[in-house]
């Protein structure tokens, strides 16, 4: 009886330590409960330290940084595969073709793009819309975590093979990984098709009909 207190009681200390260590990895330093605990940076801290950047050769050839827009506090992050050329010209994700078939999405399920937030893997368009190479996913990545840390989302829609694969750490195709939630550091992620890939294959489109009903009733949990 005697060790199986000891026992109980040596969990519950590891616990407090690790959620401890939790928030210290935060830069909080007065203890807060998981749900209190937000990330001291902002996004506009975050975009602010990108600056005009030239950490990988994507910057050689693109016009514009492509940092995100939407709700800084939104409960629902859409993430895609980096800018194409319309995103590139304006500054802002999924503002092309693909971009308004994204918002037709979004409003199918009740919502505006002004509640979401939009993000890519990468922030600067691939020369002639190439796919984002390995190297230039590891440099931006660790941009889109922090913006993911400082908005907190309930739920992150992964749209396409390069932001499941990157998100998921997997190989696995996407029409293998849709259809089902995983867990993402806190949220909870949805891989689907990308809109691009819709509008060439509109044969799928009920297939991420599907998945956008199953974000819904997710996201009307509160």
């Amino acid at each position: 009886m005697k060790e199986d207190t000891h026992r109980a009681l040596g969990e519950i200390v590891a616990q407090i330590k690790a959620h401890l260590r939790y928030q210290k990895g935060l830069g909080i330093r007065t203890l807060l409960s998981r749900q209190e605990a937000r990330p001291l940076l902002t996004l506009e801290a975050i975009r602010s330290e990108m600056g005009e950047c030239t950490r990988c050769r994507l910057h050689e050839e693109r016009q514009s940084v492509v940092f995100g827009e939407g709700n800084p506090q939104a409960r629902l992050v859409f993430v895609g595969e980096a800018p194409g050329r319309e995103e590139d010209l304006q500054g802002r994700p999924f503002v092309g073709r693909a971009g308004e078939l994204l918002t037709r999405i979004i409003e199918a399920i009740d919502l505006t793009r002004e509640e979401v937030y939009i993000a890519n893997i990468v922030k600067c368009r691939p020369p002639g819309n190439r796919n984002p190479q390995p190297d230039e996913i590891r440099t931006c990545l660790p941009f889109l975590r922090r913006q993911l840390e400082t908005i907190r989302p309930r739920i992150i829609c992964a749209l396409g093979t390069f932001a499941a694969q990157t998100l998921l750490e997997t190989e696995e195709r996407i029409s293998i990984l849709r259809g089902r939630f995983y867990a993402y550091q806190g949220a909870r992620l949805m891989p689907t098709y990308h809109p691009a890939f819709l509008l060439r294959n509109p044969q799928f489109k009920r297939d991420v009909w599907e998945d956008m009903k199953a974000i819904r009733e997710e996201y009307n949990k509160g």
